[in-house]
């Protein structure tokens, strides 16, 4: 069974920084493309950061230099390194992984960022 878990949300002041954490199963790991997206709410899904198994990567204008999208293979992690938050940061951030087709997600994790 592929199970994607998201870890490390939270709440924080603006200006301040996070590391989210994204664990898939270990038979989902090679081969595929790992994304960050998130949802506010009232607003739809958008994607932050993505990351191949070859380490390219691409962001989100709206995150360009403040947020890091990085993986460990040896430990089946991808992590989301977000510097600089600011209020509409805050939403729920949830992982993807895409692999031959399929696209499993995780539950999510909030994200609140104070003014």
């Amino acid at each position: 069974q592929v199970q994607v878990v998201e870890s490390g949300g939270g709440l924080v002041q603006a200006g301040g920084s996070l590391r989210l954490s994204c664990v898939a199963s270990r038979n989902t790991f090679m081969n595929n493309v790992i994304g960050w997206y998130r949802q506010a709410p009232g607003k739809q899904r958008e994607s932050v950061a993505v990351i191949t198994s070859g380490g390219s990567t691409r962001y989100a204008d709206s995150v360009q230099g403040r947020f890091t999208i990085s993986r460990d293979n040896a430990k089946n992690t991808v992590y989301l390194q977000m510097n600089s938050l600011k209020p509409e940061d805050t939403a729920v951030y949830y992982c993807s992984v895409s692999r031959y087709g399929a696209i499993y997600w995780g539950q999510g994790t909030q994200v609140t960022v104070s003014s």
